[in-house]
C-alpha cells in the first residue's frame, strides 16, 4: 500500500538521509555500541548535510520547515539500517529539543545557540526525568532559587539521552511550590561551575546511545539562560509532548517493519527438517501478523503526523499512537526473534539488538500505564469531580 503523505521534496530529503545512515553510521554502529557513545562528529558531519534542526529559521542555517515529516524519514532511516540507537540521539536533538529553542528562545539566545544546534557543533538534551520523578513531570524536585541575576541550582537529573555529549541541557527546575506553574525552563551548558556529569548508564540496549546522570551543586545558571517565562515550564512541557510520542511511535512503528523485512529474508534462506522455515505455516501465520500490524500501524501513526503538523494532535490521539505503535512493536519484535530460533539470542543478529533496544519503548515517553490514564480520561467514564483521589 502507497503511503500517500510523503511528497517529492520528502522522497529526496529520504535519498539523502539514507546515504547518510548507510555511509557514515551503519559501518561502524557496532563500534559505538561496544564503546556507549557516539562520536561527536558525527553530529557536525548530520549538520553539514543538513539533517539537524529543520524548523530553524535559515537566518540561523535552518531551512525553516516545520514538517514532521522529514523527522519521520530522518527516524525511519535509521531504523531501516537498524542503527536505531544513534537515531535516538538524533531524535532527542531534532525532534524533542527543536520545539523549545526555535519556539521559545529570545532573539539573542536563538544568535547564541542556533547556529550551533543546526550545525551539530552543539549537541541538546533535555533534563526532565529525575530519580524521584519520572512520568509524574509536576514532581519534579530539582530546585533554582532566584538569587538576582543567576539562579541557584541544586538537584539530579536521570537517563538523560545525550547527557555526556551534551553541550545544552534543556532543564526543568522548580523555581516556586506550585506543582504546575512552579517549573521553568533552563538552558545548561557545558561547562559552568557546579554542572556534573554522572556515569554513562549501563543500560539493557540503546547501547551506543549515551545515557547519563546529572547533578547541579550550587550551579549558578545566569538569568539570561531562561527559556520562555520563568514560571511556564510545565505548560511549555505539556505542549511538546505530543511530539516527543510521535517521535517515539515512529521509531517503534520503523524497528517493527525492519524486524520484519529482515526475518523475512530469515526464514527464506533457513531451513528446517528438510525445507525452508518460510515453508511451515506457523511462520505464515506469525508473519502475516506482524505485517498486518505494521500496515496498520502505519496508516494510524501516518494520519498522527499530518495532524500534528497542521497543529490539531490532540494528547489523547498522541497517547493512542506512542501506546499502540511500542507495543505491537513489542509484540512484533518477539515473533519475529522466535523465527531466528537461537540466533535470535546473539547480538551480532539486528534482531537481537533490536528487540533489546524496543523494551524500554514502553517506559520512555510516559509508560504505557499513563498512556492508558491519558486515553481513558479523555473518554470521560465518570464524573471527574466526584472522583476521589485523581
Amino acid at each position: 500500500m502507497e503511503r500517500g503523505h510523503y511528497q517529492a521534496d520528502h522522497r529526496a530529503f529520504a535519498e539523502l538521509a539514507r546515504g547518510f545512515v548507510q555511509k557514515e553510521v551503519a559501518p561502524r554502529y557496532l563500534e559505538w555500541e561496544d564503546a556507549g557513545i557516539v562520536p561527536r562528529e558525527i553530529f557536525a558531519r548530520a549538520g553539514e548535510l543538513g539533517l539537524l534542526g529543520f524548523a530553524a529559521p535559515q537566518d540561523y542555517g535552518g531551512i525553516g520547515v516545520k514538517d514532521f515529516r522529514f523527522n519521520q524519514i530522518l527516524i525511519e532511516e535509521f531504523m531501516d539500517a537498524d542503527c536505531g540507537g544513534v537515531g535516538l540521539n538524533f531524535a532527542v536533538h531534532n525532534d524533542i529539543c527543536t520545539p523549545y529553542l526555535v519556539e521559545l528562545a529570545n532573539d539573542e539566545q536563538r544568535q547564541r545557540w542556533l547556529p550551533g544546534f543546526v550545525s551539530g557543533a552543539l549537541i541538546a538534551a533535555i533534563g526532565m526525568t529525575e530519580p524521584v520523578a519520572g512520568s509524574d513531570v509536576a514532581g519534579i524536585r530539582t530546585a533554582a532559587v532566584d538569587m538576582a541575576d543567576h539562579f541557584l541550582v541544586n538537584g539530579a537529573k536521570t537517563f538523560i539521552t545525550n547527557g555526556t555529549n551534551a553541550d545544552l541541557v534543556i532543564t526543568a527546575v522548580r523555581t516556586s511550590p506550585d506543582p504546575h506553574h512552579g517549573i521553568t525552563l533552563l538552558v545548561v551548558e557545558r561547562g559552568m561551575a557546579g554542572f556534573e556529569r554522572g556515569r554513562n548508564l549501563d543500560k539493557l540496549g540503546l547501547h551506543c546511545q549515551d545515557t547519563s546522570e546529572l547533578s547541579f551543586i550550587d550551579a549558578e545558571v545566569p538569568k539570561a539562560n531562561v527559556l520562555g517565562e520563568v514560571g511556564r515550564g510545565f505548560e511549555y512541557l505539556m505542549r511538546n509532548l505530543a511530539q516527543e510520542r510521535m517521535q517515539i511511535a515512529v521509531g517503534s512503528l520503523g524497528r517493527a517493519r525492519a524486524a520484519l523485512r529482515t526475518t523475512v529474508d530469515y526464514v527464506r534462506a533457513r531451513t528446517a527438517f528438510g525445507q525452508q522455515i518460510g515453508g511451515f505455516q506457523n511462520t505464515r501465520f506469525a508473519l502475516a501478523d506482524v505485517a498486518t500490524e505494521v500496515t496498520v500501524a502505519e496508516a494510524f501513526i501516518d494520519k498522527c503526523v499530518l495532524e500534528l503538523n497542521a497543529g490539531r494532535l490532540n494528547p489523547a490521539d498522541a497517547a493512542k499512537a506512542k501506546l499502540w505503535a511500542t507495543e505491537m512493536e513489542f509484540r512484533c519484535l518477539d515473533s519475529c526473534q522466535q523465527l531466528f530460533g537461537g540466533y535470535g539470542y546473539m547480538r551480532e543478529y539486528p534482531i537481537a539488538r533490536a528487540a533489546a533496544d524496543a523494551r524500554v519503548t514502553r517506559v520512555y515517553g510516559g509508560t504505557s500505564e499513563i498512556m492508558r490514564e491519558i486515553i481513558g480520561r479523555d473518554l470521560r467514564l465518570a464524573d471527574r469531580s466526584a472522583a476521589k483521589g485523581v
